[in-house]
């Protein structure tokens, strides 16, 4: 399980190294292979998969009927978009110029584990989101009984 937030550099070929604490728990789970795709629900943020999680999630979105817009849509985000990664000699993931031009990542980026994937934000949407607050009118009901 991924969990927890780094401040990542990406230098000008792209690549990023994924943090130490992470790298075994990537390496037994998925061989050092990762895959990466687009946020389909919040800009400036890619999601970064174990190559084991992946196939369940492109499993469950390609297995969706596509004669709804919004499943195409999430099919292409996801799945179409998908690139695999796999992690050097130095830990790092080099990541697409396509994927990063998309989501305005340059040069500093945030990483936050997220359970079974990482979220991979351009510094400037991160901080964005961080910033916004939740609201009562914001909580469903399934929230109120939650204790943090």
């Amino acid at each position: 399980m991924f969990q927890g937030e780094t401040a990542i550099t990406v230098d000008d070929k792209g690549r990023l190294a994924v943090p130490t604490a992470y790298r075994d728990q990537v390496a037994r789970a998925c061989g050092n292979r990762l895959v990466l795709t687009y946020n389909p629900f919040e800009a400036g943020c890619l999601w970064l998969y174990d190559a084991t999680a992946w196939e369940r999630v492109r499993d469950e979105v390609m297995a969706m009927p596509n004669t709804k817009r919004t499943v195409r849509t999430l099919q292409q985000k996801l799945v179409g978009s998908a690139a695999f990664l796999e992690l050097d000699g130095n830990g790092r993931v080099t990541v697409p110029p396509s994927h990063r031009a998309a989501v305005g990542i340059e040069k500093k980026a945030v990483l936050l584990g997220m359970g079974d994937k990482f979220e991979l934000w351009s510094e400037q949407a991160h901080r964005a989101q961080i910033q916004q607050t939740l609201s009562d009118e914001d909580l469903g009901e399934e929230l109120l009984e939650l204790r943090l």
